[in-house]
């Protein structure tokens, strides 16, 4: 089995695509706003039996692949390589001189972890490291799920490793696992004498490090207690959650994550079973670290150190949340300067602070009147002028009217003085309003597709319904002429569709039943006309999902009827059409300069044509 279809074989795309979108069962299928383009009723199917989706507003469709590699912007191989990990399957590491550069960062990056780790576990010189994560508390399967590593106090451990795996300086160097000595043809690892923990993106894949200094030599170091990898084409920090990758699956089952700082804070959270917890990694969260959030829950519990720079960075975390238009809270860490600290003393501690945890706005009025007298005037307008700008960022305006009535009571100004407030601050500010860092992904309209003539939507139904309902292929072989149907793609998925049929309906039980099996017809669709034949294969998904919409709970005597009802539709088109070709050509012949005898001949000939299309559309009609 090919890599592509193991993986296809493992994952269910209803589960794949829910990891993006809420998806909501319609029939026997699932159904969503498509995320490719702007629309407000759901176009956007999902077959969970056919393993495929379709939108039926800008007609984007495929497998799990397609849609993968669509909604992320990535090639097929970063698709194979993200759904593999999903998947559990393992792929065999590509050639280095074939595999793309992107898939050649992320190959050396992953080799690193595997020698990283092997180090920690099994040498000697990693003893003190070994010991430092024994007295942080971490046990040894944590470690190893986590897949902490160290690197060996030596400038070109790494560096030998790979380019024994056949990788090239100048490639080991764009992953940034080494470092050009400046003004030389010279490189040295990064990382040295370090405790390497890894940075996965949320599809697990280890994308980057954050490695900490040696604790034996922490006095004495220079290069800073923390180092990190440098932006790659794999790594953008200001994308990446630590631990999203083992959070995700317990974030959407409780509907709420957890965000602290530290990767510590969350390995030790994950180890204590507080496992809806991500990490920040010390910078302020991102625009893109909002919308990856997004796709797996609205609530945020914002859970940073409680020092000067933990209060700063949940400061901005939250404003940049709240423009998202997310529930969120802030937990105030007791017992310590960080959740780490603080769930090694107590867990019960920990969970008891997640659970009082505050309303974004409830802190920021207990941080701002705690620090302000507001029974002086310039108190009052030092609340005023913080709070009233965080209020009227409030989305809902039920949550501006209560906040505004409760900064009222607080600072004992009239709620007419503050509204008044607010709208000479609008009106001072700039005529270009103070542009959001969140913006939803900009969605395109959904493309305008060709009007279809009454023959080819009529075409149309008839391929749906002779692909959801079997039994109507050997009336349709007997009875329907390919030259019937509308349109060149359907006209190549009927004449395909028929042979397919009348090629194995041999092999058919004695009873003569026929039971046309999506996959197996669609591979010998792409052994028959070619891969590269994409208008056949999108409208074969097409109406394959359009007949599990429309006709999943629709009775075969009634489908009959319908099928002859659309044959006689798609007869008297073709005949009609065909007779005024005829009457074409024969004004063509009349005004022609031919010989009288050649004239009379054609004429015959045309008119011939005629009266028997005329007595078949009679027949039609009767």
């Amino acid at each position: 089995m090919q890599p592509s279809e193991e993986i296809k074989s493992k994952l269910d795309i209803v589960d794949v695509i829910r990891d993006y979108i809420p998806l909501k069962a319609a029939g026997v299928n699932f159904r969503a706003c498509c995320p490719f383009h702007k629309e407000k009723s759901p176009s956007f199917v999902v077959s969970p039996e056919k393993q495929i989706f379709h939108c039926f507003g800008c007609g984007k469709g495929g497998d799990v692949f397609s849609f993968v590699t669509q909604i992320e912007g990535i090639e097929f191989v970063e698709a194979l390589r993200m759904l593999a990990h999903k998947a559990g399957v393992t792929l065999q590491r590509m050639d280095p001189q074939v595999n793309s550069e992107r898939n050649k960062t992320m190959d050396i990056i992953d080799l690193s972890r595997k020698y990283f780790q092997h180090i920690l576990l099994n040498n000697p010189e990693a003893q003190a490291a070994r010991d430092y994560l024994k007295k942080r508390g971490l046990k040894k399967e944590t470690i190893e799920e986590w897949q902490i590593g160290y690197s060996l106090d030596s400038w070109d451990g790494l560096l030998k490793t790979l380019l024994a795996r056949g990788y090239k300086e100048a490639e080991i160097l764009k992953s940034g696992m080494i470092i050009k000595k400046e003004g030389t043809n010279k490189f040295y690892d990064r990382f040295r004498d370090r405790i390497m923990f890894p940075i996965n993106d949320v599809n697990g894949g280890t994308v980057a490090f954050t490695a900490r200094i040696n604790p034996a030599k922490e006095a004495t170091d220079k290069m800073g207690k923390y180092i990190n990898s440098p932006q790659t084409l794999v790594y953008d920090k200001s994308k990446i959650l630590f631990g999203l990758d083992r959070a995700k699956l317990e974030i959407k089952a409780h509907d709420s994550v957890i965000i602290t700082e530290g990767q510590m804070d969350v390995i030790t959270a994950h180890q204590a079973g507080f496992k809806n917890v991500v990490a920040s990694s010390g910078t302020a969260l991102t625009t893109e670290q909002i919308i990856l959030i997004k796709r797996f829950t609205n609530n945020i519990l914002l859970a940073f150190d409680q020092d000067a720079a933990g209060v700063m960075a949940a400061d901005r975390g939250i404003q940049e949340a709240m423009r998202a238009d997310m529930s969120i809270k802030v937990v105030e860490v007791p017992h310590g300067k960080d959740p780490d600290e603080c769930i090694k003393n107590n867990p019960a501690d920990w969970e008891q602070a997640v659970t009082s945890a505050k309303a974004m706005m409830q802190y920021y009025f207990d941080k701002t009147l705690s620090v302000v007298n507001v029974e002086e005037l310039d108190g009052k307008r030092e609340a005023a002028k913080k709070l009233l700008p965080i209020i009227t960022k409030l989305g809902s305006p039920i949550d501006q009217d209560f906040w505004l009535k409760r900064l009222s009571e607080k600072i004992n100004i009239k709620e007419e003085v503050l509204q008044e407030t607010i709208r000479r601050s609008k009106n001072n500010s700039s005529a270009r309003p103070e542009s959001s860092r969140y913006q939803e992904k900009e969605l395109p309209e959904a493309p305008k597709t060709p009007e279809m003539t009454r023959a080819e939507i009529m075409s149309e139904l008839l391929l749906t319904l002779l692909l959801k309902f079997s039994s109507l292929l050997e009336y349709a072989s007997n009875n329907i002429q390919v030259d019937h149907i509308a349109g060149q793609v359907n006209k190549a998925l009927y004449r395909s569709l028929i042979i397919y049929y009348n090629n194995l309906v041999n092999q058919t039980p004695s009873d003569g039943s026929f039971v046309l099996t999506y996959n197996e017809f669609k591979q010998w669709l792409i052994q028959e006309t070619g891969k590269n034949n994409s208008d056949q294969l999108a409208i074969l998904d097409k109406l394959v999902i359009l007949g599990d919409k429309e006709y999943y709970d629709k009775e075969i005597d009634e489908v009959k009827v319908l099928t002859i009802q659309v044959r006689k539709e798609l007869s008297r088109f073709f005949f009609k059409t065909r007779m005024l070709e005829v009457e074409r050509a024969i004004s063509q012949i009349e005004n022609s300069s031919v010989s009288n005898e050649e004239r009379s001949e054609d004429i015959q000939n045309l008119m011939e044509e005629f009266r028997s299309l005329s007595e078949e559309l009679r027949r039609i009609n009767q």
